[in-house]
């Protein structure tokens, strides 16, 4: 195996590792109220055009590393969305209304 292909695995499961203790605490809690709507966003938005270019390379590493860096990213898109905003919008419903 080449020497750039085994940093680029090192570097991605570094990466990774990084990602899930916020992914799992976000999980567990289901809190995310502290982090920026507009920082999901365009990381989400961000990956979608990034994919033009990785789905360009040969399969390696920097495909492991952008798919999960899109899903955890989704992941965090979503829950902000399930667990904030419409948490905010139900809480903003008088009561009865359902």
């Amino acid at each position: 195996m080449q020497v750039p292909v085994i940093a680029g695995a090192i570097a991605s499961a570094v990466f990774a590792a990084s990602t899930l203790p916020m992914l799992a605490k976000a999980l567990r809690t289901k809190d995310v109220r502290s982090y920026s709507p507009a920082n999901i966003t365009l990381a989400n938005l961000g990956n979608l055009i990034y994919m033009v270019y990785v789905l360009d390379l040969p399969p390696g590493p920097i495909w492991a590393l952008h798919l999960f860096h899109t899903l955890s990213s989704a992941l965090m898109l979503l829950w902000y969305v399930r667990y904030v905003l419409l948490a905010e919008k139900v809480s903003r419903e008088p009561a009865g209304v359902t």
